[in-house]
């Protein structure tokens, strides 16, 4: 009787499956994120594989089409605006500063912010109508009380179209720009904003 060799535990190299596939989907959402903003929505997967530095068929495992990477872009970006929200030193104005960059660097943002149900056949536009709730949520949990004098910077039930009305306001060839836009727009509404810049906890 033939005996094979035992083969060396030692030299296998270890199975690293679901860290390497929480990584992957990691890159490829953020990548996802940064060539929408350059790009816009129409940029072709095999480009956000690219950029992750994965193949298209990593990127197919974890997003089976397009309208699953931008709900995975989406969803990130409210989480973020809803971790802001939570904190414990969180301020509107705060909040508003997190919001406004996710706007300055995601066109996908923007349409979610945009998104009022009235297409009922897209399963991604009701996706979008809920995400855009949880936003309205999240901001309404800080929004100021009057001043004194019966005036309040923003309604709540003005919320969401003082928020829809800057992002439309949210153009432009840079983020610079585009931050540069928003932040006027902010003004004429007479809303006060924190720092532009992501969560971090």
């Amino acid at each position: 009787m033939t005996q094979h060799p035992v083969p060396d535990q030692r030299q296998r190299p270890a199975n690293d499956g679901p860290r390497a596939a929480a990584r992957n989907r990691a890159a490829l959402v953020a990548a996802a994120r940064e060539i929408y903003a350059e790009q816009g929505l129409d940029v072709p997967l095999s480009a956000i594989a690219r950029r992750a530095g994965v193949g298209q068929g990593v990127l197919y495992r974890h997003f089976p089409d397009r309208a699953a990477v931008t709900a995975a872009v989406l969803e990130e970006n409210v989480r973020e605006v809803e971790q802001a929200a939570a904190a414990e030193d969180a301020t509107f104005a705060g909040v508003l500063g997190v919001l406004t960059w996710h706007l300055k660097e995601s066109a996908a943002f923007i349409g979610l912010l945009h998104a009022d149900g009235s297409d009922r056949r897209s399963g991604v536009r009701a996706h979008a109508l809920a995400l855009s709730r949880r936003v309205e949520h999240a901001l309404r949990a800080h929004l100021p009380g009057d001043d004194g004098g019966g005036h309040r910077p923003i309604a709540a039930d003005d919320l969401m179209l003082a928020v829809a009305m800057v992002s439309g306001a949210v153009a432009g060839p840079s983020r610079e720009e585009r931050e540069r836009r928003a932040l006027a727009a902010w003004r004429l509404l007479g809303v006060e904003v924190g720092p532009v810049r992501p969560f971090s906890g």
